[in-house]
């Protein structure tokens, strides 16, 4: 099986106290931030809501909720991991119906991968083993740099 890319982890990429009202309002803003670093082309916004409408994303585990939106690779200028901790709660639909209300994400991890759809399995299958995970939920909820996020991250990826 493909490994994670760690080196897509970056702090610069980690994003603490981020406020959106719904999906829509968090990738505008998101995109905001990614854009000039060059990581998006211009689809990006469209391509992205387009998706997460479609295929949500939005997961709650026994000690967090989150969401895992990603895109199509022609949608990505260069690859990335970006991670969001917002304010408060950013709702979001639950992936596969799993339960029937929004799920008021606690953190948010946007896959811009570019690689082969085998690689974006392994990083969703590796972040879902990290979400289902008590201890390794507890260290990332605990940290408040991005230096701090990307290395709570890399200690449970993979």
């Amino acid at each position: 099986m493909p490994q994670v890319d760690t080196s897509l982890l970056k702090p610069e990429l980690v994003f603490f106290d981020f406020e959106a009202t719904d999906f829509r309002d968090f990738f505008k803003k998101l995109g905001e931030k990614l854009a000039p670093q060059g990581y998006l082309n211009d689809s990006w916004y469209d391509a992205i809501v387009r998706r997460e409408t479609a295929y949500p994303t939005g997961l709650e585990f026994e000690k967090i909720s989150v969401a895992i939106p990603h895109v199509e690779p022609e949608n990505i200028a260069r690859p990335y991991i970006a991670i969001v901790r917002p304010k408060g709660p950013i709702p979001f639909e639950p992936m596969a119906g799993m339960v029937d209300h929004p799920v008021q994400t606690q953190l948010i991890v946007n896959l811009g991968l570019v690689a082969h759809d085998e690689d974006q399995v392994a990083v969703l299958q590796s972040m879902m083993g990290i979400f289902m995970d008590e201890a390794a939920v507890a260290d990332i909820l605990s940290q408040t740099t991005g230096e701090g996020m990307v290395a709570a991250f890399e200690r449970y990826i993979g």
